[in-house]
């Protein structure tokens, strides 16, 4: 692990991918949250812990030489090695990883786990990869509930910031008609498409980018992205849902829930809130 600051991030990445890192992850290495990163964005803190993953038989000192060159990493104290047992990773996470169920019958279970004995049971197979959401973050917990307590049957239904598409796949697989997939990382639109394929639903969701995305009327929009996001694109969200469709935007704080229903206020009502864990989801009635 590497201590640097912000702009010595790019540096130190690169670095460690030089010297054979399997992996390289970023964390903070304070406590500075960053809550409000722009559509694109990366959001990176002050100072950042730059961690990456060798063989255990790798050059040490040949690593340390090298990162010499990365602003503030020479400095006392900032290099830190930590061994780790030889492990199979994916094995480990699925032995934390339960089953989840959303709704009375939607289910996120990962691949090579068994089903639930629930006749009902709707099932999304889905496990970490390219791009996030895998149903454990209350926002988008919050989404998929509602999804699962509607009859969305014939339905069309828009996923704004789609990620790994599980809001779409649940949609699809719920009985959604039509779900277009929105995202503007091409890794998100990737990683949907295989879940997509993965959960037998690649025929009724699309994905694309935001540049190709055509304008429709949808019976339901969902957005789990962020406040000011959700604020900018308000009124590309209400152009794309029919009247009296419901708009079922996500990713902000309790606190902001009033701005972001401001935003859409001309156009649309509040219908119901919910907050999990300090994060809130917010349904809204298109009422012109």
């Amino acid at each position: 692990m590497i201590r640097v600051d912000r702009d010595a991030v790019t540096e130190a990445e690169r670095c460690l991918e030089a010297l054979g890192a399997a992996a390289v992850t970023l964390e903070d290495d304070a406590d500075h949250p960053v809550l409000e990163p722009g559509p694109g964005e990366t959001p990176l803190w002050p100072t950042v812990s730059v961690r990456g993953l060798f063989d255990a038989a790798v050059d040490r000192a040949g690593v340390l030489e090298a990162l010499r060159a990365v602003p503030g990493a020479r400095q006392p104290g900032r290099v830190h090695w930590r061994s780790l047992d030889d492990r199979d990773w994916v094995r480990a996470w699925m032995d934390r990883f339960e089953p989840m169920r959303f709704g009375a019958h939607l289910w996120i279970v990962p691949s090579g786990m068994d089903a639930p004995a629930d006749p009902a049971a709707v099932l999304l197979r889905l496990d970490p990869g390219l791009a996030f959401g895998t149903g454990t973050h209350p926002t988008t917990a919050l989404c998929l509930e509602w999804l699962a307590d509607r009859d969305i049957a014939g339905a069309s239904v828009l996923d704004y910031g789609c990620g790994s598409g599980i809001l779409a796949i649940a949609a699809a697989k719920l009985g959604a008609s039509r779900v277009v997939a929105v995202d503007n990382d091409p890794q998100a639109l990737e990683a949907t498409r295989l879940n997509a394929a993965r959960n037998g639903v690649a025929g009724q969701v699309g994905c694309v980018a935001p540049e190709a995305f055509e304008a429709g009327k949808f019976d339901v929009v969902v957005a789990n992205i962020l406040a000011r996001p959700l604020i900018e694109l308000a009124p590309l969200i209400v152009s794309n849902a029919i009247r009296e469709g419901r708009l079922v935007l996500s990713g902000l704080l309790e606190e902001q829930v009033g701005t972001v229903a401001a935003a859409y206020s001309p156009h649309c009502r509040v219908e119901e809130t919910a907050t999990r864990e300090g994060w809130s989801r917010v349904v809204l009635e298109k009422t012109v």
